[in-house]
């Protein structure tokens, strides 16, 4: 094993350059002999760590701090890696108010890392297991975090290179420990499904920390030997398949001391009191060979494709990751996408195709590399990424055990960037992915996600005029159309280099506003009024939930704290404190810097200071808030330096709504989008139109909801609760709605289809236009009439845009159903009724 300390890269351990899983154990605690002492003599616990090792574990988990470092020395002579468990408890019961205890606590904490204190065979510290749901509840989440995290920095004092973590189970889920090197937990559940749903969602809690099940196991006594082994085996294989770092048995040996009492009426040990084998011992044993997956699945070729455009700064890293993969059945494809830097050149230094083209764009260059891909599955990576071994193996597993149609993972940032990559990484417009459920995903980003090449081709590959990008959203979307899903494995891993300057940021932010506007234009539908999406899913950033600023949690408890399964909700970023992180937030700003400017012509406008000096505050503060939640894991301990991150990561949140604002105006996504040629009085019409033949209700409704879509309009179903069917949106300020009645006639073979539509007006526009028409009529009065003229033709052309934009729909409204009634069965050649101009 050598001296070589873990350390933590993403979602797994590593011991130097290999990756360590953890195939563990749990070991005691005895009952204490005449002398106090926990665990048994030396030449005992030598005889159960050779058996320990020779059954395929490399690391034992104790619950107490192991003896004298002979314990360690054992257990280092055997291969054998020690998870210590901290004294904790104290931590089990109500009593934490007391200053003086938590200190007590402290100190055994500090006492027992400075006893094993950079010994070899050290895994890590466990600095308390499973502090009960009721403790939690008494002081509530934030108190115990604030002690735990405390622990956490006394270990890391006594022993700073040391992982640390804290044992965790479902029912207090929602405790909040970033701090923590890696995420543990004691799971028991006894149905491979309930199983991989529970792990999936751990996964997502982590975010871009490792998974180690610290406790998995089976009475043998209530369910019977077999059982047990059959159990603990699919437990093992599915705890590496989700992507888990580890996983622990409990326990080694039936034999259990807790509470001042031997368990006598439980045996969770693979091995009875007397160490004599149970069957599990074989399972497990099986298990843990073939982890993290059997070396017998036939895997699926897979042709990885990387898109460059001038990437020498980073693809020899890409490259080189590629090189170290795992997996046993891929191609490499490198699509050199017009690049004028030494990107080509670095590329033939490697084994893998190149293929060169002018510079067509993104979209392009995928397309190209599908073509050529020999593989059922293409596997698309940035020349800014490089993966992890074990990337595609995750992948592939995806795939062959779901029918998704594409499998993303997560993008986690590289250590070693520098400064600013640190604080791009934090800051707000990097890759996300957006999942549905902890398994399926409505949206995976460019960086990292794979597809069947059969469904990929069935829907025309990428769209070109996704030059930059887009793209990865614009197929999601289309493949999701075709009724096919998406998947996400939290386990396929790449590391994605940020923008190391300011400078690519701003760059980079405002190539996502132009590519927002090209999906808004060939996406209206997708797009609310004010030109974003709603999302239907959750988005995850660096692994973890994107929430404003402002938003609180709330515990699922139960009803006295009785739910086994307690997890924190996390509303989504909505309402008046998400409004400063979007980009037309600083139109406000601008707009109350316009009226504060006209108080030089008339005073009573310069009330709008007040509230510029608002707006601008809550953009400031929204800022500022989002950079002091951020953690800086891999940035120098130092104040100084975090302060002066957490400063540049206030300036970025600042900085990235303006580039996008940019982009999202430059690409013609705007608030005063949606001109059109077409134009009908908004005013309320009933149209009737018969026909001949009968369809359903839902039926027509669905032909009308794609006729409105071909007219490059935003179309809204009516709820459950609305008296409306339709909702037809040409802009942010206008839209009209449709509700669709009929008669049947003739025992259902004809039908008299009746509709009425109606203009919407936006009621924050008129608020605003009757506010400007107010102000206009006060300057005049005042004699302002400089002021009143500029004032008046805001109010106008806030009319104007309003009665365009409702103007629009229903001409779009109006021309469906004209298209409709052509389609109908006529009668003799003459239609019977209809009064498409009737108010």
């Amino acid at each position: 094993m050598g001296s070589i300390r873990p350390r933590v890269q993403g979602k797994f351990l590593f011991a130097g350059e290999e990756k360590l899983y953890i195939r563990g154990v749990t070991y005691g605690p005895f009952r204490p002999s005449d002398d106090g002492a926990q665990y048994h003599s030396p030449e005992d616990i030598e005889r159960d760590f050779a058996q320990i090792a020779a059954n395929g574990f490399n690391v034992v988990r104790t619950y107490t701090v192991p003896p004298p470092r002979w314990f360690l020395d054992i257990a280092h002579r055997h291969g054998l890696r020690v998870m210590v468990g901290l004294p904790d408890e104290e931590l089990r019961f109500p009593f934490l108010n007391d200053r003086q205890r938590i200190l007590s606590i402290e100190e055994k904490v500090r006492a027992g890392v400075a006893a094993c204190v950079c010994h070899p065979a050290v895994l890590c510290y466990v600095i308390g297991n499973e502090i009960p749901a009721s403790v939690v509840r008494w002081y509530g989440r934030r108190r115990i975090e604030r002690i735990l995290e405390q622990l956490y920095r006394a270990a890391k004092a006594e022993d700073p290179e040391a992982l640390v973590t804290y044992v965790n189970y479902p029912t207090t889920e929602y405790l909040q420990l970033p701090f923590i090197d890696f995420v543990s937990f004691n799971v028991y559940l006894e149905e491979q499904k309930r199983l991989e749903a529970y792990l999936a969602r751990l996964q997502n809690v982590a975010g871009d920390r490792p998974v180690v099940l610290t406790e998995i196991g089976l009475d043998s006594l209530r369910n019977g030997e077999d059982s047990q082994a059959r159990v603990l085996e699919w437990q093992v294989q599915t705890a590496f398949a989700s992507g888990c770092a580890g996983a622990l048995i409990f326990s080694w040996t039936d034999e259990w001391y807790n509470d001042g009492s031997d368990m006598e009426d439980w045996a969770f040990g693979l091995t009875n009191r007397e160490r004599h084998p149970k069957p599990a011992l074989a399972a497990v044993r099986t298990a843990f060979t073939k982890a993290p997956f059997s070396p017998d699945l036939t895997w699926p070729r897979i042709s990885v494709v990387v898109c460059s455009h001038n990437g020498e700064r980073t693809i020899r890293d890409c490259l080189e990751g590629l090189l170290r993969l795992h997996y046993p059945n891929f191609e490499v494809i490198v699509v050199d996408d017009g690049s004028t830097d030494s990107s080509a050149d670095i590329v033939q230094e490697y084994d893998f195709r190149l293929i060169t083209t002018e510079n067509l764009g993104l979209s392009n260059a995928r397309n190209i590399g599908m073509q050529a891909a020999s593989g059922v599955i293409i596997a698309y990576l940035d020349d800014d990424a490089r993966p992890d071994p074990d990337w595609l193996t995750y992948l592939a597993a995806t795939f062959l055990s779901t029918d998704h149609a594409g499998v993303g993972g997560p993008n986690l940032t590289p250590s070693g960037d520098g400064p600013i990559a640190t604080c791009v990484a934090e800051a707000p417009g990097n890759p996300v992915h957006v999942l549905l459920s902890d398994l399926e995903a409505e949206h995976i980003p460019g960086c990292n996600m794979a597809f069947r090449k059969t469904c990929l081709e069935a829907i025309g590959g990428f769209d070109p005029r996704f030059r930059v990008a887009g793209d990865d959203v614009d197929v999601c979307w289309r493949l999701r159309q075709r009724g096919w899903t998406l998947g996400f494995s939290p386990a396929a891993v790449v590391w994605h280099h940020r923008r190391n300057s300011i400078h690519a940021y701003w760059k980079q932010q405002r190539g996502y506003g132009r590519a927002e506007a090209l999906l808004e234009r060939k996406w209206p539908e997708k797009y609310n009024t004010f030109g974003h999406i709603p999302w239907t899913g959750r988005v995850y950033r660096e692994g973890l939930i994107q929430t404003s600023a402002w938003s609180r949690g709330r515990i699922y408890q139960g009803t006295w704290g009785s739910a086994a399964f307690q997890s924190i909700y996390q509303p989504p970023s909505e309402g008046i404190w998400s409004l400063p992180a979007m980009p037309e937030w600083y139109l406000v700003i601008v707009a109350f810097a316009a009226l504060s400017a006209l108080g030089s012509l008339w005073t009573p406008l310069l009330l709008a200071l007040p509230l510029l000096a608002l707006v601008a505050g809550m953009s400031v503060a929204q800022a500022v808030l989002s950079a002091a939640r951020a953690s800086f894991t891999g940035a120098a301990r130092s104040r100084i330096t975090q302060q002066t991150l957490r400063s540049l990561l206030a300036v970025l949140n600042l900085l990235q709504p303006l580039a996008r604002l940019w982009g999202r105006l430059h690409g013609g996504l705007t608030p005063w989008r949606h001109s059109s040629p077409g134009f009908s009085l908004p005013w309320p019409r009933t149209i009737t139109i018969w026909s001949e033949g009968w369809k359903a209700h839902e039926k027509t409704l669905q032909a009308i909801e794609l006729a409105l879509r071909a007219y490059g309009v935003a179309v809204r179903r009516g709820g459950n609760y609305d008296r409306w069917d339709l909702e037809v949106r040409r802009g942010v300020h206008g839209a009209a709605r449709l509700l669709m009645a009929n008669q049947v006639h003739e025992a259902g073979k004809k039908q008299l289809l009746i509709f009425r539509t109606w203009p919407l007006w936006s009621p924050s526009v008129l608020v605003l236009t009757l506010l400007f028409i107010a102000l206009t009529i006060a300057a005049a009065l005042d004699y302002a009439w400089v002021a009143a003229m500029v004032l008046g033709g805001v109010a106008v052309l806030l009319i104007i845009h309003q009665l365009q934009e409702c103007a629009a729909a229903t001409a779009a409204a109006l021309g469906t159903l004209q298209e409709l009634r052509e389609q109908y069965t006529m009668h003799d050649g003459q239609e019977v009724r209809s009064d498409l101009d009737s108010p």
